[in-house]
């Protein structure tokens, strides 16, 4: 297959740009870009246009921007494109089976992912959370289920320990974009051979919400630190002090560092009895040592509500928090 396909592209956020860029310096007939509508951002809340959108127009892209994808109105502008190929990434909508059939080839996805782990709206978010030590990018054929389609292609990537969720996300969308050039040159010469996936295998990662940052206290030191590093930037891992939230942005394990015992009832002291979770067990400069369910956390970087993210060390020169305070 020689002919240069007829490529429409679905994507909205900035996850989706080095794709559509890709396809685009490599000469691909990309005929339109399908995004999400402007949306009110800031504090004038102002139209702002999706990144792929902000693209596509330095290109000379036409874009369509459907209020709901499963209007007719917007299947029959789709259809009336005669796509050979529809090209989805991160677009931010089911798509209808109406959609799903309309391309001659099929609609590819570019999933961030090893799937069939991680299916879902947070990939990137769940792998580090659970403490994956790498994770990677597949291509497939979208159908109707949630990331259920034949496989493509795939390529693995580790993730560093200092990886978060923003600087992993960051490396996953250029490795897409090469992935996504090599599936539909693999199209083109006719030697893909789409693999099923298997279902028994499957692992979710759903979309995350503000509320699900609560950091609770009683999980292993690492394991926090993981929520907290797949949850940065967003939504952010948050918890109560003095009544305000607090952003932790990063932490770091300590195996050595031994809180001291806690004050019985009586305002005794029991000797080798282990400080509740979420107690500050020690401040320094490198930062704040809190008591977890095992081993401690230090917190080297926070925001308090309402202020900008500082170093724990700025904090404590700003903020009266001692020994024996308790994190909620």
């Amino acid at each position: 297959m020689d002919k240069k396909l007829r490529i429409v592209f679905m994507g909205t956020p900035e996850f989706a740009v080095p794709s559509l860029k890709a396809l685009a310096e490599v000469g691909e007939n990309v005929v339109a870009v399908v995004t999400q509508p402007d949306k009110p951002k800031g504090r004038g809340k102002h139209l702002t246009p999706p990144p792929v959108k902000d693209f596509a127009l330095k290109y000379n892209i036409p874009v369509l921007q459907p209020e709901k994808i499963r209007d007719q109105a917007a299947i029959t502008g789709i259809r009336d494109l005669k796509p050979d190929i529809i090209v989805v990434i991160a677009y931010g909508k089911i798509l209808p089976k109406a959609v799903l059939d309309i391309p001659l080839i099929g609609c590819i996805n570019v999933h961030a992912s090893l799937l069939p782990k991680y299916r879902g709206a947070a990939p990137i978010n769940w792998a580090i959370i659970n403490g994956e030590k790498e994770t990677g990018v597949t291509t497939m054929l979208l159908d109707e289920g949630m990331d259920t389609g034949d496989m493509l292609l795939t390529e693995r990537l580790e993730i560093g320990d200092d990886d978060t969720a923003s600087s992993l996300h960051d490396r996953l969308k250029y490795v897409g974009a090469d992935l996504l050039i090599k599936t539909i040159k693999d199209i083109k010469s006719e030697t893909i051979r789409p693999i099923p996936q298997d279902d028994s295998q499957a692992t979710y990662a759903p979309m995350l919400k503000k509320e699900d940052g609560r950091i609770d206290w009683t999980m292993k030191a690492e394991e926090i630190r993981n929520f907290i590093r797949g949850l940065n930037p967003w939504p952010g891992a948050y918890t109560r002090w003095d009544g305000k939230q607090i952003k932790i942005f990063k932490a770091e394990v300590e195996t050595g560092v031994r809180p001291a015992p806690a004050s019985s009832k009586q305002g005794g002291q029991r000797a080798g009895v282990k400080e509740e979770p979420g107690t500050v067990i020690n401040i320094s400069t490198k930062g704040i040592f809190v008591a977890t369910g095992r081993n401690t956390l230090l917190i080297t970087e926070l925001q308090p509500e309402n202020k900008n993210r500082m170093i724990a060390s700025e904090f404590i020169k700003g903020y009266k928090i001692g020994k024996g305070q308790i994190f909620d």
